[in-house]
């Protein structure tokens, strides 16, 4: 009898079997968390952090809140959570522990470090019971994941009832001529960026690749309604370079 032959993934631009993608992509983070917020605002030319703000806003934090956000590495959106709500908890949860590390050394003497809990996990499996949260975000994370069905699928899992899901990722221009010169930038720039700041073109490469493989909005829309969400919509943010979902558990 012949051996079951294991089921493949894309890595960026390459075939590779399902169980080694997240040891690939967890060492891509390993190398450049060290400059990973310096590279965001070089490559977008700050723009991540305006993106990052209208999730926020549009998110709109209450008191008493209890955030989980996955891929959360440096702790980005938690600070701005925690900042925005006065009140409530965070827990970031990143499968590469050098980002986490990254996080806590920026909130070491912060206020917030009290309210916010860092945990090494996989977003397919997250180690917490169900109905825990009450707000689940991941920003240019989930095209990392292997089987980005199963991440929704935990995502509700681990929502209270009335808890809400919201999606930061990069994305598809509509226009094609911007998109075409949006293509250009990013395969020519990037990873050469990437190689001066980094000393990493390689991991650059991935993930201006790893973005050219994600679904558009619509197919991606479809996706978090396929996992239980309700409610869901998207916008675009600076034409469709990056689009933010949401949706909710009801």
């Amino acid at each position: 009898m012949s051996e079951r032959k294991s089921a493949h993934t894309h890595f960026g631009y390459q075939n590779v079997p399902e169980e080694n993608k997240s040891g690939l992509v967890k060492e891509v983070f390993n190398n450049v968390s060290s400059k990973y917020d310096v590279m965001n605002d070089l490559m977008s030319v700050g723009i991540h952090r305006v993106w990052k703000n209208t999730l926020i806003n549009w998110l709109a934090p209450k008191e008493n809140q209890n955030l989980l956000d996955v891929a959360g590495g440096t702790g980005d959106i938690a600070t701005r959570f925690l900042n925005q709500a006065k009140s409530g908890n965070a827990t970031i949860l990143d499968m590469t522990e050098s980002m986490l590390q990254e996080g806590t050394k920026r909130i070491t003497n912060s206020s917030l470090s009290s309210r916010m809990r860092w945990v090494v996990g996989d977003a397919m499996a997250l180690p917490f019971k169900k109905n825990t949260f009450d707000i689940y975000t991941i920003s240019f994370g989930i095209r990392n994941i292997t089987k980005i069905d199963k991440a929704l699928s935990e995502a509700f899992r681990v929502l209270k009832p009335g808890g809400r899901i919201m999606i930061l990722e990069f994305s598809k221009l509509p226009n094609p001529m911007m998109q075409k010169a949006y293509d250009l930038y990013s395969f020519n720039v990037i990873p050469k960026i990437g190689e001066i700041v980094v000393g990493d073109k390689d991991s650059y490469q991935y993930l201006v690749e790893s973005i050219r493989k994600f679904p558009d909005q619509v197919s991606f829309a479809n996706m978090i309604t396929e996992a239980g969400f309700e409610n869901v919509k998207f916008r675009n943010l600076t034409f469709g370079v990056a689009a933010l979902h949401s949706g909710w558990k009801i």
